[in-house]
């Protein structure tokens, strides 16, 4: 990558007052840092500020590793929450997988693609049958059935793995287990789930076979963060699609599979471009 497309990203959560927007400017354009994209929320109920501020580091008067402790003094006279990124720098994710191969695929796809800004250390898997994917995508895999000691052995040795390929982010690819909230406090806000239902409709398990008992016109996918509550936390992603009474069971999870991924995938690059700040349990996503 050329040094001129060099490209920061802050991400600004705070109390909302006057004078936010200026100060963020003001800094940037104090230290000779062109920005190429500011988009800001007020949440009025909340009365908070959020903001994504890209910007190029070509023309920058201090260095890359001196604009954090710069923008410190800022931040703490408007009580923010920030985080900055590098363009150059992708995020690492780990994927969580069973059985189920299509969202799997899908991501894996895309990656080689070059539509999806990471890299992918790791697949982990409580079952072997994943491991030929992998192999064909060139990603290390790693077998981690239930153990011994119960669940808490099985995910200490997985939380081990993450540690050991440095993993920014986790994806829960159809990963048909329910991760404590011991194991989420590591990676708060950092664990993609993909749910297949258009939540909070049809919590918990066969959303599809809820769907089609009820009768509904309208079946979904909810990419969100996983947290202790199932199936409760912060929405990323969601779409749907038109069934009709002639559909199956069988027809809805075929319907479905197609939403699930097209949902992940958008889920994913989202969190991974830095689009999304949380907010309790909503999410601001800067689209």
């Amino acid at each position: 990558m050329m040094m001129d497309s060099l490209r920061a990203t802050l991400l600004i959560t705070c109390p909302d007052q006057k004078g936010l927007v200026a100060a963020i400017a003001g800094f940037l354009a104090q230290h000779d840092a062109n920005i190429v994209d500011f988009r800001e929320h007020v949440s009025p109920d909340a009365q908070g500020f959020f903001a994504r501020v890209v910007f190029d580091l070509s023309g920058l008067a201090i260095a890359r590793d001196e604009v954090g402790p710069a923008f410190a003094p800022l931040a703490r006279r408007f009580d923010m929450q920030w985080a900055l990124y590098f363009s150059d720098q992708p995020k690492r994710m780990a994927l969580l997988v069973s059985k189920y191969e299509h969202c799997l695929y899908d991501l894996l796809i895309r990656h080689k693609g070059g539509e999806l800004p990471v890299t992918i250390p790791a697949i982990i898997s409580n079952h072997p049958d994943m491991q030929p994917v992998a192999e064909f995508f060139k990603i290390p895999y790693f077998h981690v059935p239930s153990a011994p000691g119960g669940k808490a052995a099985q995910e200490a040795e997985i939380l081990r793995l993450l540690a050991e390929v440095q993993v920014d982010f986790v994806v829960m690819a159809r990963y048909m287990q329910i991760l404590s909230a011991e194991f989420l406090g590591h990676y708060p806000h950092r664990v993609i789930n993909i749910h297949h239902s258009f939540l909070p409709a049809f919590i918990g398990g066969k959303p599809y076979h809820q769907a089609y008992e009820r009768g509904v016109k309208l079946i979904g996918a909810t990419a969100h963060y996983a947290t202790e509550e199932l199936d409760e936390g912060p929405i990323i992603e969601q779409n749907v699609v038109r069934v009709t009474h002639a559909e199956t069971v069988d027809d809805l999870i075929r319907m479905g599979r197609d939403i699930e991924r097209i949902v992940l995938a958008r889920a994913v690059h989202l969190h991974a471009d830095n689009r999304i700040l949380v907010s309790g349990r909503r999410t601001v996503t800067f689209s």
